[in-house]
Order: structure tokens, then C-alpha cells, then sequence
């Protein structure tokens, strides 16, 4: 069974005793640094002030951050069920039908009458060669 320990931890300013369970301190280590780096702006900026009003307006600032990053988290995941629907909706759809795709053949004639043109062009080479040899 965990047992309760004491752990001191520092907001605004001021040190503060707290217990918690055993293996828990580092998340209240966490919360502390959260919750002092808000006093730590108020008492910046308004100066000393009363424990409970620098905790109360503490927390009340790391409620608002809090609830913004609700809201933005509430935006992401409605965007992402969006995504996950459409992406559902993609791989549901049937494949579109393959497109036929025509390639132009070379008629039999035409590389018939191409390669006779250069079998007479490579007979008009010989002779020229001939007669410039002899």
C-alpha cells in the first residue's frame, strides 16, 4: 500500500507543504511549476498580495489556458472524425473503371516500305564506295 509522503513545493514565492501518495510526486512537482509560473506573472505584475488571491487567480489563469486547449483539443478531434469519415468514405468508393488507352501501330506496309528504301539506300552506298575504289 502506497504510503503518504510530504513534499515542499514553491508558488509565487512562498513555500507550501504538501502530502502526496508515493511515486505522485513528480506530477505534483509538474503542477506546482504550472501553478507558479502563473503567480509568478501576478506577482510581476500586481505585486504582494494576499495567499488565497494569488492561489485563487493562479488557478483561475490555468483554467482559462486549460479550457482553451479543451476547445482546441474539442476542434482537432471533431476535424479528425471528419477525416477518419472521409477517408472511410475514399476506401468504401468503387474503383473507377480502368480508362483504355489507345497506342498508335505502325501499319505492316509502311516499315515494309521503310526498310526497302534503306536496303536500296544501303545499295546505293556499296556502289558509290565501288566506283570511288576503283
Amino acid at each position: 500500500m502506497s504510503q503518504q509522503i510530504e513534499v515542499q513545493i514553491n508558488i509565487g514565492g512562498r513555500t507550501f507543504d504538501v502530502a502526496c501518495q508515493e511515486g505522485e510526486e513528480q506530477y505534483l512537482l509538474t503542477a506546482a511549476r504550472m501553478l507558479d509560473t502563473e503567480a509568478s506573472v501576478l506577482v510581476d505584475q500586481i505585486g504582494r498580495m494576499p495567499e488565497a488571491r494569488m492561489l485563487l487567480m493562479s488557478g483561475l489563469m490555468l483554467a482559462d489556458k486549460t479550457a482553451g486547449l479543451e476547445d482546441r483539443l474539442r476542434e482537432a478531434e471533431d476535424k479528425l472524425g471528419e477525416m477518419a469519415e472521409e477517408l472511410r468514405e475514399l476506401r468504401e468508393r468503387p474503383l473507377p473503371e480502368p480508362e483504355k488507352v489507345e497506342v498508335p501501330v505502325i501499319p505492316a506496309s509502311v516499315s515494309d516500305t521503310l526498310a526497302e528504301l534503306a536496303a536500296r539506300a544501303e545499295a546505293v552506298a556499296e556502289e558509290i564506295e565501288a566506283k570511288a575504289a576503283g
